[in-house]
């Protein structure tokens, strides 16, 4: 029997959709690493199982040997023109189909990942003064702007309380009063001595600084409350208030960035303090909750 016409042609595998898989596989994990903790392990589940149906299929490919025909058809004195085998069209293509999709993933992760390191060069810092200003034990209800160049809209106020020292190092409680439920303020459930409040002048800004008795903290727009530590008691809120970084800079008390906390076990120095990154009112940050709310591209502060 003659062979059909063709089939003196080496069988090549057909193309596959293995390296499109694995690109997505390095999307999530690329995406992952600024999103949360199991985008990259679904990730790197993508990338593995793919990449190895893709290496499964090439190493295949290149143990087939061409068939070998059962006779020579009749040559001719015209010269065939080379081919471009169409899987292997197919195959670059999907290649350059997962190269495109991974740059317009990773390209903007890069940006977000490195752009801040040059653009903010110092960290934030708000001078509240002197530490003779904030005796032990008290609290002091602390208003501020915390961008002087925007105006009374930067407007913030801190509950300021000084612990004493721990291991020689000063301990400082400072809540912030912005309410994380929707971002109403907060005020001291206690007297407030308005008779002894403060004005401090710093670098041409005027710091506000008001003794307070607060036997907590409560938000009057929807009935949110929390004890003196932060911590939620009752109403919508979804986690604690969130507190201040802080540094002793020439015995004066200076206020770093805002940060969130999930949980305050304890009290005054002795507090152990479940801290996350800065999250938004509303958002959880711990707990498959937390997970929900993973980027903050605006300014918090």
């Amino acid at each position: 029997m003659e062979p059909r016409h063709g089939d003196d042609k080496p069988h090549t595998p057909t193309p596959s959709i293995w390296p499109v898989g694995f690109a997505v596989g390095i999307a999530c994990i690329l995406a992952g690493l600024v999103v949360s903790t199991p985008a990259v392990i679904a990730g790197v589940v993508i990338a593995v199982i793919f990449g190895a149906l893709w290496a499964r299929d090439a190493m295949r490919a290149g143990r087939q040997e061409p068939a070998v025909p059962a006779a020579e058809a009749p040559t001719t004195d015209e010269e065939e023109p080379d081919q471009y085998p169409r899987n292997v069209f197919l195959e670059m293509t999907t290649l350059a189909l997962g190269g495109v999709i991974t740059a317009i993933v990773s390209v903007p992760i890069v940006g977000f990942a490195i752009l801040p390191a040059f653009t903010k060069q110092e960290a934030p810092g708000v001078d509240l003064g002197p530490v003779d200003n904030f005796p032990e034990g008290e609290w002091i209800e602390a208003t501020f702007l915390s961008e002087p160049s925007l105006g009374e809209v930067s407007a913030r106020t801190a509950f300021v309380r000084f612990n004493g020292t721990v291991s020689g190092e000063p301990s400082y409680t400072i809540i912030s009063n912005r309410c994380v439920h929707l971002g109403c303020p907060t005020s001291p459930s206690g007297p407030k001595n308005e008779e002894e409040r403060k004005t401090v002048e710093v670098e041409n800004e005027e710091i506000s600084l008001t003794p307070v008795l607060p036997a907590g903290f409560s938000c009057p727009c929807h009935g949110g409350a929390y004890d003196t530590e932060g911590n939620r008691t009752a109403g919508p809120p979804v986690r604690a208030l969130d507190r201040y970084l802080f540094a002793i800079i020439d015995g004066r008390l200076v206020l770093g960035d805002r940060y969130s906390v999930g949980e305050v076990v304890g009290e005054g120095a002795r507090a152990e303090i479940h801290s996350y990154g800065l999250q938004g009112p509303g958002e959880h940050v711990d707990g498959l909750s937390g997970w929900l709310y993973p980027i903050q591209p605006q300014d918090l502060r």
